[in-house]
C-alpha cells in the first residue's frame, strides 16, 4: 500500500493536538501559583538607612553594611525596622 501525501497535510495532526492539550492544562495548572513578589515584599523588614536597602534580617544587615558602607554598624534599634 503507497500512501501519498499532498504539500501542506499535516502528518502528526493528532500528536500536535494533544502537545496543545497538554501544553494548555499545564498552563492552567500554573495560573494558581502565582507570583512570589509580594511574599518577597514581606519578607523584608530591615531598611539600610545609607542606601535604603530592604534586607530580611540583621545578620544579613550587618554583612550588607560591612562589604558596602565605611564606618560602624548601627544598632538593630537604629534601623528602620517596616511594620
Amino acid at each position: 500500500l503507497l500512501l501519498v501525501l499532498e504539500p501542506g497535510v499535516m502528518v502528526r495532526g493528532a500528536a500536535k493536538a494533544q502537545a496543545q492539550a497538554k501544553a494548555q492544562k499545564k498552563a492552567d495548572g500554573m495560573k494558581n501559583h502565582g507570583s512570589q513578589l509580594e511574599d518577597q515584599k514581606k519578607g523584608l523588614k530591615m531598611m539600610c538607612p545609607a542606601c535604603k536597602t530592604m534586607m530580611p534580617s540583621y545578620k544579613i544587615f550587618q554583612a550588607h553594611h560591612d562589604s558596602k558602607h565605611s564606618g560602624p554598624c548601627p544598632t538593630e534599634d537604629a534601623i528602620q525596622v517596616k511594620a
